[in-house]
């Protein structure tokens, strides 16, 4: 689940920002001539990118959903689908926010890249939470993949009852 967050994050991340910096110059042109706002430019990028997003999220999840052999009730697929279809929105917008902050898209790369990191770092994957030091808990509860994370796996493994052999002797 971690490796699914991670890549497709990762993937969509960089694969917005050279368009964004494509656009940029027909943004400029058209709030120059006063047709219409940034933030009317902005929410139109936003808008776009939902429904390939959400499309895209259907197909990796068809694809991945069963490949990973998790359990195939209603309740679940739903709720992956909604973990995946989150990480699928936010790290094309934190591209987007990436390449509007920087003059260009290889400084937004070096950002993004700067960025990873830190989402990695702090979603209780590679450091669980009581080994993070407390002056960098709010950073754990401020990375968007630490949520999607939680959710995926309380969703997955959330009920799940069964015993398990542990050391030659059976642990609930």
């Amino acid at each position: 689940m971690y490796f699914v967050v991670a890549f497709l994050g990762m993937n969509s991340n960089s694969s917005v920002q050279p368009f964004v910096a494509t656009e940029r110059v027909v943004m400029y042109r058209e709030r120059f001539t006063g047709i219409y706002s940034s933030w009317a430019y902005a929410l139109a990028q936003v808008a776009v990118e939902v429904p390939y997003l959400f499309i895209q999220t259907l197909l990796f999840g068809m694809i991945a959903y069963p490949m990973i052999d998790f359990y195939g009730s209603a309740y679940k697929v739903l709720w992956y689908f909604y973990a995946i279809f989150c990480t699928q929105l936010y790290f094309p917008f934190f591209g987007m926010l990436f390449v509007s902050l920087t003059p260009e898209v290889t400084i937004a790369g070096a950002l993004s890249s700067f960025f990873y990191p830190l989402l990695n770092l702090f979603i209780k994957f590679l450091m669980p939470k009581p080994k993070i030091p407390k002056w960098w808990l709010w950073l754990y509860y401020l990375m968007p993949t630490s949520w999607t994370l939680n959710c995926l796996l309380t969703s997955q493994y959330g009920d799940v009852n069964d015993e398990i052999m542990v050391f030659g002797e059976m642990k609930p």
